[in-house]
Order: C-alpha cells, then structure tokens, then sequence
C-alpha cells in the first residue's frame, strides 16, 4: 500500500513544536510519509529521521499583509508540487495560510489550532479579530482536531464549526523520552544555588501574563516564612521577566525565587520540585501538567478552561481560582502539611498520566483520523 502522504504546515514554536515531533516520532513512517513546511523558528536538526522533506519560508505570528500572501503564495506552489494526500495546519497563523492556500486545490485539510486564539484574555478586540477569522476560514476546514473537551466546547458555543468537524484528541507525553532526558540530566539544586534540603516548589512556563508568574511570586511571598526552607523556581523566560526580576525585589525575595531561563531540558529542573502549580489565566491543555504527573509532582492549578480535564481537584492535585493568591497558597500549604493527602495526589497523577496522556495514544487516534479521511479501514 502506498504511503500516505501528509502535509504539515507550522509557524509557532515553543510548545507546538514539541507537540509535532512527539507526534512524528511515535507516527509508522511504512504507513505516512511526512512533509513540514515551517517557520525559521524551527531547527531542522530536531526533525532529522522524523520527516521525509523540510522546508522553510518566512511566516510571522503577527498579522504582515506582504509577508502573509508571500507565505500563501509559497504554500501553494508547495502543495500543488508535492501533491499530499492530507494538509494538517498547527495553531492560528498556519491554520489561515494553509486553508487559504488550499483553495480551489481541495485536499482534504485537518486544522489543529492548539488552543484558539480568541479565547487569549485581556484583549477584546483581537479576540473579535481572531474569531470573525475563524469563522471565515471554517467552511474550508475538513476537520478540526482540539486538544481538551474546552476547547471544542468554546468551538461550538461561539459559532466557529459544527461539532461534527471536531474530533478531540487530548495531548500526550513521550513517557520514555522523559525518562531518558532524566538520566541525561546533570542539573541539580546545588547548580541551581538552592540548598539540598530547601522544600522546592516551581512552576514551568512562559514568562507571560498568561502563566501568571506574577501571582506565583506573590504566592512565594506570602510563603517564604511559612514553609520552613521554602525556595522557588520559574522554569522559563518571556516577555515578562524585567517586570517579574522587579517584583522579586520589591517583595523581597531575591535569592529565594531562581528564574532559569530558556532551557532545552525543562524535565530535569521540574524533577527538582516538591510541589509543581500552573497558575494559568487561560489554558488551551496544559502540557506541563502531564509532566507534573509524569514526574510525581503534586500539583497546584487554576481551576480555568481546559484545566480541569487534566486535574481533578481533591484527587490528583488542587484547583484553586485565578489570580486568587491567598487560595493558592493554602492550597500549597495544604500539601505542604498532609502527607498523606501528598502521596494520594502523586499516586492518581501517576496512573492518570499513563491511561491517558501517552503520545501513543494521541498518535493512534491520529492514524485512525487520517484513515478515515482516505476511506480507509484500520484493518487494512
């Protein structure tokens, strides 16, 4: 039988970049052949043996009238020269260059946004923008794959596609390449000038008001004399982080709360935690709370979007409200002091993650979408 041939477009980083070479290792390369057009964000040395043609143009995350239709215009010569049998389009700014470029072509298109953009709080006009967009570009979109059941939810209520065209496949983890990148790892608390018997608590995430790194130092502040030894670490950097160095020193917590930076192995620093928290303010999925899980961290988390598909409050971490500073640190407290609610939370995030969140899964469900769209049967 021959390959099939698959398409992907990408423009952002970061996260979704993890997510699509988690996903094309664990995909049967005799069954797919893979084609990625991408950003210069992206490093073709991380995707060698992982696809059959790299190829980058310039694509920018903000709104470039001249560089937008010369990324549309370089999208279609690719796809009318490579001919794919599917085109997968990953977030926003790939998910309206591909659909566009695909008009009047018809390949079958399947469109991840990994998290919509209109539902980025605090500014309302481009939320609107995003979202008369979307509902543009809808009826050119065969299928949507959304990555938590809030996600489709938000999909359905605000009029962007039918629930039929959304098929929800919930992110995983690559469960042995973490436990690989933890017996690479040389980092450790001394190299991180934190004391071996310090109670670690730390969040993993970008420097931005959407991770709220703030209200974690905040936490910190209201907790540095009440937890005995108490240090934490922001695994991290963004466009945050004079404001966060600032409030670090107003607050007086200069030597207690470490910022890492970018680093290539976040795994290794998050292995240092006590405790793990997202304090999100909005969250699409949540890929660091499987990592939490993955690590056996206990977990603090805002109780906000896609969150609460990932943790259950009481079971396998905490919820608490957003920007809520107080209810965050009793929750940490409340970890802090029953042990025994600890190890409750660290057992049901460890079997959870493997049920549920393994890469395998989310490359199976993806083989079973990209049959269907061919008409093909699992079987065969």
């Amino acid at each position: 039988m021959d390959k099939i041939r698959i398409f992907h477009i990408v423009q952002c980083a970061g996260g979704v970049d993890c997510y699509l070479r988690m996903l094309l290792t664990s995909m049967d390369r005799n069954r797919f052949e893979h084609i990625l057009i991408c950003s210069f964000d992206y490093s073709k040395d991380e995707y060698k043996n992982l696809v059959d043609e790299f190829v980058q143009i310039e694509m920018r995350n903000s709104l470039s009238l001249m560089t937008d239709v010369k990324a549309i215009s370089s999208v279609r010569n690719f796809i009318k020269y490579y001919r794919p049998d599917i085109i997968y389009c990953h977030s926003s700014k790939a998910g309206g260059i591909g659909r566009i470029a695909n008009i009047g072509i018809g390949i079958p298109l399947v469109y991840n946004p990994h998290g919509w953009a209109f539902n980025i709080k605090g500014a309302k006009l481009k939320s609107y923008i995003y979202l008369w967009l979307e509902r543009m570009l809808a009826p050119l979109t065969t299928e949507y794959v959304v990555i938590s059941n809030y996600e489709k939810l938000s999909a359905i209520q605000k009029r962007v596609a039918n629930a039929t065209k959304m098929k929800v496949i919930f992110n995983g983890i690559s469960i042995e390449k973490i436990d690989e990148q933890l017996k690479k790892s040389f980092v450790t608390r001394a190299s991180q000038n934190i004391p071996d018997d310090a109670y670690l608590i730390g969040m993993v995430g970008r420097i931005s008001e959407q991770k709220a790194p703030d209200i974690f130092v905040r936490v910190a502040a209201v907790l540095k004399d009440v937890i005995p030894n108490a240090y934490f670490m922001i695994v991290g950097d963004g466009e945050q982080r004079r404001e966060i160095n600032q409030l670090i020193e107003e607050l007086g917590l200069v030597g207690r709360v470490v910022i890492t930076g970018w680093v290539n192995n976040p795994i290794a620093y998050a292995n240092l935690f006590d405790q793990a928290v997202l304090l999100s303010r909005w969250e699409g999925f949540g890929l660091a709370l499987t990592e939490y899980m993955k690590l056996g961290k206990a977990i603090v988390a805002t109780e906000v979007d896609a969150i609460p598909d990932l943790i259950t409050d009481q079971e396998n971490g905490l919820l608490v409200e957003m920007d809520n500073v107080e209810q965050a640190a009793n929750a940490i407290k409340e970890i802090f002091y029953n042990e025994e609610l600890k190890q409750k939370i660290i057992s049901n995030s460890l079997m959870r993650v493997n049920a549920f969140f393994n890469v395998e899964r989310v490359a199976s469900e993806h083989k079973s979408l990209f049959f269907k769209l061919m008409n093909i049967s699992r079987f065969e």
